[in-house]
């Protein structure tokens, strides 16, 4: 396997299983009544790279589904990040 793949795989990996724990800690502490993780933020992790790992923590932890801008928004992230290089790839063929 290329080294850049083995870079970009490990990254993913990262960045997904950190999303996943960031949405993890912000409902532990929306129960706790504590300061909580803003908005932008979980949007920001799910943009980078995140939305797999987001989109697990809403399901898993049922944090932010009621909020229709995540229930659309987090999927919608995801399609984007998949549809892109699939175009890239078909266009370079």
């Amino acid at each position: 396997m290329k080294p850049e793949l083995m870079v970009l795989l490990g990254y993913l990996a990262a960045i997904n299983l950190g999303t996943f724990a960031v949405y993890g800690a912000d409902k532990r502490r929306a129960k706790k009544d504590r300061r909580r993780v803003p908005e932008k933020t979980l949007f920001l992790l799910a943009i980078i790279g995140g939305s797999v790992g987001a989109l697990l923590g809403m399901k898993v932890f049922r944090h932010k589904t009621r909020h229709w801008y995540f229930v659309w928004g987090i999927p919608a992230i995801l399609l984007i990040q998949i549809a892109v290089p699939v175009v890239i790839w078909i266009l370079n063929k």
